[in-house]
């Protein structure tokens, strides 16, 4: 294929499915998607996406958490914002 050949922004694979887990796909699908077995699958991907997505951010999180530089530096910050933090408020 010639590299300025536009290529389209779908994918189309094939998939092979348990019958039971095509069952629980049908039976759990909210009704905006459930008559549309591309739309159900895509949006269980997404959904996946973004599980996976925030459970490894949430695990960087966690490591950040536990490095001992990192706790330095945010007592650091803390103990200078700690200083100005009320400056120019009313109580």
């Amino acid at each position: 294929m010639p590299t300025t050949a536009i290529r389209s922004k779908t994918v189309r694979r094939s998939i092979a499915l348990p019958s039971e887990l095509l069952e629980a796909l049908l039976g759990s699908a909210p009704s905006s998607v459930k008559r549309n077995l591309n739309r159900m699958i895509r949006a269980a991907i997404e959904e996946y996406v973004a599980h996976r997505t925030q459970a490894e951010f949430a695990r960087a999180m966690e490591e950040m958490a536990a490095d001992p530089q990192v706790r330095r530096e945010h007592a650091t910050i803390s103990s200078e914002f700690r200083k100005t933090a009320s400056d120019g408020l009313k109580p």
